[in-house]
Parts: C-alpha cells; sequence; structure tokens
C-alpha cells in the first residue's frame, strides 16, 4: 500500500474518500486513532492509502477532482 494523502484536516480526507470511493479505488485510513488520541495537534497526520497498482489511478482522479473545484464559480 501507498499513501495517497497525508492530512489531518477531516474534510480532505473525507472529500478525498468520496471522490476515490467514486472513481471505484479502495482506500484506507491509518492513524486516524492516534492523530486523535493526541488531540489532534498536527503531530501525527492521518494517512489515506490505496493498493499499490492503484497509485496511478488514485492520483488522477484526485487530480482532476482539484481542478474541478478550482475551475467552479
Amino acid at each position: 500500500m501507498q499513501p495517497i494523502l497525508t492530512s489531518n484536516n477531516a474534510v480532505e480526507i473525507s472529500w478525498a474518500r468520496a471522490v476515490l470511493a467514486d472513481a471505484g479505488i479502495e482506500a484506507v485510513l491509518l492513524d486516524d486513532y492516534t492523530a486523535a488520541v493526541e488531540g489532534s495537534i498536527s503531530a501525527i497526520p492521518r494517512r489515506l492509502m490505496v493498493a499499490d497498482g492503484a497509485v496511478t489511478a488514485a492520483t488522477a482522479a484526485l487530480a482532476v477532482a482539484r481542478a474541478q473545484l478550482e475551475a467552479a464559480p
């Protein structure tokens, strides 16, 4: 598995998971509990992971979704 996103922003992680799910890419969130226990002071970021074979597709899906967000009025 490879990290596709590292963040403590819950909205960004939720958005990325939704984008990947819509693209049919399974993603696993790691370090969620540890980050919450340490008080969410950003010392331990959460990692969104995808399978090694899905990294290219996941990166492309997120890039397209980000471009659509930036192009929105």
